[in-house]
């Protein structure tokens, strides 16, 4: 398999070439408050805009530009774990962790999947999932769990949430007043579909867990951790944990705490949490007894370590730049539309449902594939008899369901990057789950078309 970055390379590579080949096209545009969407039956053949020499190279760049914020999470991200390392309280942390849910694995899963799918299905934490995946490393370590229990339990559990999102204002809140239907109406179904994700993911990753107790035999091979950046390899029988850690892991659970409460109210996001890393940094370096040039080393050194897992998103974003402007998601959007015209409302809500996820493929942002299909499937729903709640949920579920396993996705990568775990590793290991997913979407949403799931 090859290297994630040399992966992203190539799709950029063949997404260029596609531009001296597919047709360009697109749909014209209207601006709605602050919403720019497409408008239906637009679409029209332009001339095309092949991806030249230097456009293609200089895409990796503005690839980069465009995911600032959360490139600089994720280093700030090592930078504050290497403070906390530094002072002792992870340590301390661990085996007090360890002491607690040696014997209760299931209860620790259950409990930190349902919490962080609660902060993804409302949207209060989905790209800054990433600051979370460290602390989910170091205690599957020390729970003498595998790296990918550790990613799964903090990244499928706010997933398993935001791909079955209840209450995210983006982007089903977006959608939905793009289609016209009351914001997060249909709250009813959307639960069921939310408490079915977060069953099925909880009780998979139980399963591997019992698989990997059992055999003792990792899907990542013999090396459990392949990424070294956030561990240290010498591991302690006694680690004292004093009022020092104390205070520091409070100042740190505290911190975090008035982050989720400035994304819940005052709508903060990832620039606020790399900010909310640095003020970490800072203080429990103070009150570990850190001078201010040793905090400013170490936090450097820390970021150093996850320089691979922070470029690798600006490196996923680049191939959605060279699409828009080779001019075909437009074109790649009006042939999925044209595909599923004709059939019967059943077979039309799966045609969305799988057109979504081909789609998400190409546009990773769930926004901006909301602002592109939304606006073209919602009228082509009405003539097909499907409610335009199920056409909304059929692109929330669709793109949902590929979220994990999307190469293109930058928080994908850069929680691949940051742990180690390999790309086919990682697919092999949650393709069946991907496959639950699907299915459970599929149920619910034959469910929506034959109860004729309305607005309300």
């Amino acid at each position: 398999m090859p290297d994630a970055y040399v992966l992203l390379f190539i799709i950029a590579l063949i997404c260029a070439i596609a531009t001296y080949i597919i047709p360009a096209g697109e749909f014209k545009r209207i601006t709605n408050g602050t919403i720019t969407q497409a408008v239906p039956g637009s679409y029209h053949t332009v001339e095309n805009s092949p991806i030249g020499f230097v456009d293609f190279f200089t895409a990796f760049q503005q690839g980069m530009v465009n995911s600032s914020s959360i490139i600089f999470l994720i280093l700030f991200t090592g930078g504050t774990l290497a403070i906390l390392e530094k002072t002792g309280a992870i340590n301390g942390l661990i085996h007090n962790v360890v002491n607690k849910f040696r014997t209760k694995e299931l209860l620790f899963i259950a409990v930190v999947g349902a919490l962080f799918s609660i902060l993804g299905t409302t949207g209060i934490v989905v790209n800054s999932v990433i600051g979370f995946i460290p602390i989910g490393i170091i205690v599957a370590r020390a729970l003498k769990w595998d790296a990918v229990v550790g990613v799964a339990v903090i990244y499928l559990g706010t997933y398993a949430g935001f791909n079955s999102t209840i209450l995210s204002p983006t982007p089903l809140g977006l959608s939905q007043k793009i289609a016209e239907l009351p914001l997060f109406s249909g709250i009813g179904l959307r639960t069921g579909i939310y408490a079915a994700f977060l069953v099925a993911t909880v009780v998979y990753i139980y399963f591997y867990v019992r698989r990997l107790r059992k055999t003792e035999k990792s899907i990542l091979g013999e090396d459990w951790f392949p990424s070294k950046a956030l561990l240290d390899e010498e591991e302690n029988v006694d680690v004292p944990f004093t009022g020092r850690h104390k205070l520091i892991l409070a100042v740190t659970g505290l911190s975090l705490v008035g982050f989720l409460c400035g994304a819940l109210w005052l709508k903060w996001g990832d620039q606020q949490m790399a900010g909310t890393f640095v003020f970490i940094a800072i203080v429990n370096g103070l009150i570990g007894r850190m001078n201010a040039n040793n905090i400013a080393r170490t936090f450097l050194s820390g970021c150093q370590r996850l320089v691979y897992g922070a470029l690798i998103v600006g490196m996923a974003r680049s191939i959605s730049i060279v699409l828009e402007n080779g001019k075909l998601l437009d074109t790649i959007v009006n042939g999925l539309a044209s595909l599923l015209d004709g059939h019967s409302p059943l077979l039309g809500a799966i045609g969305m449902y799988v057109s979504s996820g081909m789609l998400h493929f190409l546009i990773s942002s769930g926004s901006g594939e909301s602002v592109i299909f939304i606006p073209i499937l919602a009228p082509l729903a009405d003539l097909m008899n499907i409610t335009r709640q199920v056409a909304v949920e059929a692109v929330m579920l669709g793109e949902g369901v590929v979220n994990c396993i999307n190469p293109t996705s930058g928080v994908l990568m850069g929680v691949l990057a940051a742990s180690g775990i390999p790309y086919g590793k990682w697919v092999k290991f949650m393709a069946p789950l991907a496959l639950i997913w699907f299915v459970i979407g599929l149920v619910f949403l034959t469910a929506g078309v034959l109860i004729h799931w309305g607005p309300v």
